[in-house]
């Protein structure tokens, strides 16, 4: 199976560039989206003419923000929506995908903020999350995929020294958070495989030419249980496929 994910920062603009005929060219057997900025009516109706995925979605009670959604060529066991926890589940941030031997999650996690006033909402939401994949995993393994809006290490993104403890995405506080996933028994499946590469990246700001130059961050991840480790075969970027400040990220597993 290929899966992959995108944050597409809006559905529907996204759907009049390249979408569809990237989706085709990609032919993922599971597309977790994040960042959709739509409703759920509107998620069906801007991927109607989609054929062979099953269209599942979560949407903000605010409109036109947030939201994330997953395509699926088989039917999933089961879908579910949240943590279950309210001041955390009202902003479409996780959609789970049950299969016969995973947890298929998709995630969008808060952005900090360019004045970091949601920071102390982020560390919260970072530890309940984890909480809630370490519940799914005590059924089955979990696959988790999604913007995680952190670079994890220094090697993650351009320039580290000038963004480190001053930049929304490369704060300690969200640096922990990434790293209680990792050492917490969770796999960061394309450092795992490309454990030195230092100049692939997922997401570009629109400012200074910064996606031609290059001057980007690894804030898209694919996590996966470590016991699930041995079935993936494979981890990758495709920072050639445009429409996004976000690029997709993916894993091939057996």
């Amino acid at each position: 199976m290929k899966l992959i994910s995108w944050n597409v920062n809006g559905l529907r603009a996204v759907a009049k560039k390249n979408f569809f005929e990237d989706l085709t060219v990609m032919n993922p057997d599971v597309m977790c989206l994040q960042e959709t900025k739509a409703q759920d009516d509107q998620v069906a109706e801007t991927l109607a003419e989609l054929n062979g995925y099953h269209i599942y979605s979560n949407s903000a009670e605010k409109k036109g923000y947030s939201g994330t959604a997953i395509l699926s060529k088989t039917e999933p066991l089961s879908v579910s929506r949240d943590m279950g926890i309210v001041e955390h589940d009202n902003e479409g941030r996780i959609l789970c995908a049950e299969y016969d031997k995973f947890y298929m999650v998709d995630v969008y996690v808060p952005n900090s903020g360019n004045d970091l006033k949601r920071l102390d909402y982020r560390q919260d939401w970072d530890l309940q999350f984890y909480n809630y994949l370490k519940t799914l995993e005590k059924t089955k393994p979990v696959v988790v995929c999604g913007d995680f809006n952190v670079a994890h290490k220094a090697i993650d993104l351009a320039r580290p020294k000038a963004n480190y403890n001053k930049s929304a995405g490369y704060m300690q506080e969200e640096i922990d958070g990434m790293d209680r996933f990792t050492s917490g028994g969770l796999v960061d499946t394309f450092r795992h495989f490309n454990p030195d590469v230092s100049d692939k990246y997922s997401w570009w700001s629109y400012r200074a030419g910064a996606r031609g130059k290059n001057v980007g961050w690894r804030i898209d991840y694919f996590l996966v249980s470590e016991h699930f480790l041995p079935s993936v075969k494979s981890a990758f970027i495709l920072d050639q496929v445009m429409g996004s400040d976000h690029c997709p990220v993916g894993i091939e597993i057996a």
